[in-house]
């Protein structure tokens, strides 16, 4: 069994243990942690504690995590772009059209088949159909995404993706010209109450912020840049539709007459983060794929 510590911020002050938990662990189930809780894993200041406990700055949150089930999902010699790799992480280039991890209906050709073949050493944080996610993008959604090799690594990748320290920029292509350079969507997300496939923005949803700047206006089209400040699923998605552009190509939240971006027009091109070992800071950057680019190039040649 692995055991992680955290020290409680400012910022974090009063927050129930179990919400606590799920910041600093994006990508664990609620009910995954309410099991922690519930089979004692889980202290502050060395005392077990139940799920509505609220920390207070300064204390000393550890929980200890189960040892991993032996995975039972196949290796497949999938072709991955790897745009760094060490001893504790490695950052890919996920293409369009990959799932992250399996899921139903999706056992096979996803990101976590293939870095079971590329690596022998993944984190087992997320358990055995996740190892190694610290974080996710959608299956028609490429760019760039970091895997930990090892527990600690996992561990301090995910604080600061709670903490709001890692940088995220994202480039799409939306629907309609937007008036300005720029703005900030404030608007919290979960699930759309009369349709639960989908996301949207609802009174008690998650908090929810995304920046957006304007890399090129068109008549009809905006080509964007989107920089997360918090990473809610299908975020960028639904806020741009929220505010009246949604992405070309959304088959979920766009329009029906669309172009042909093979799914939405989205791609992670940056990635920063500190090193979770060295504490040196790591930047990345990957250009949109050719399907992107050949939807830029139809629209300019409309005008």
């Amino acid at each position: 069994m692995t055991q992680f510590q955290h020290e409680v911020t400012e910022e974090q002050n009063k927050t129930r243990v179990d919400k606590l938990l799920a910041a600093i662990n994006p990508e664990q189930s609620r009910s995954q942690i309410q099991g922690w809780i519930s089979k004692g894993h889980v202290q502050v200041n060395e005392e077990v504690v139940k799920a509505n406990f609220k920390c207070v700055t300064g204390d000393i949150l550890t929980w200890s995590i189960p040892e991993v089930e032996e995975l039972d999902i196949q290796a497949e010699n999938i072709p991955l772009e790897i745009v760094y790799e060490d001893s504790d992480l490695l950052v890919v280039n996920k293409p369009k059209g990959m799932v992250v991890h399996p899921s139903a209906g999706h056992q096979t050709g996803t990101l976590v088949n293939a870095l079971l073949y590329h690596c022998k050493d993944l984190s087992g944080i997320n358990g055995v159909e996740r190892p190694g996610i610290v974080h996710r993008i959608d299956k028609d959604t490429s760019g760039l995404l970091v895997v930990a090799k090892n527990d600690n690594a996992h561990v301090k990748l995910s604080e600061q993706l709670a903490d709001k320290h890692v940088k995220r920029k994202y480039e799409a292509i939306v629907h309609g010209e937007i008036g300005h350079e720029s703005g900030v969507i404030d608007a919290p997300i979960g699930r759309d109450p009369k349709d639960r496939q989908k996301m949207g923005i609802v009174d008690n949803g998650k908090p929810a912020i995304t920046h957006f700047s304007v890399i090129k206006h068109f008549p009809d089209y905006t080509h964007v840049e989107c920089r997360l400040e918090t990473g809610r699923t299908h975020q960028i998605r639904v806020h741009m539709r929220y505010i009246g552009f949604p992405l070309v190509g959304d088959p979920k939240y766009g329009q029906r007459k669309t172009l042909d971006a093979d799914g939405q027009a989205l791609h992670a091109k940056v990635l920063g983060f500190t090193h979770p070992r060295t504490g040196e800071w790591l930047e990345f950057e990957v250009e949109a794929p050719r399907v992107f680019q050949a939807v830029l190039e139809k629209i300019k040649s409309m005008y």
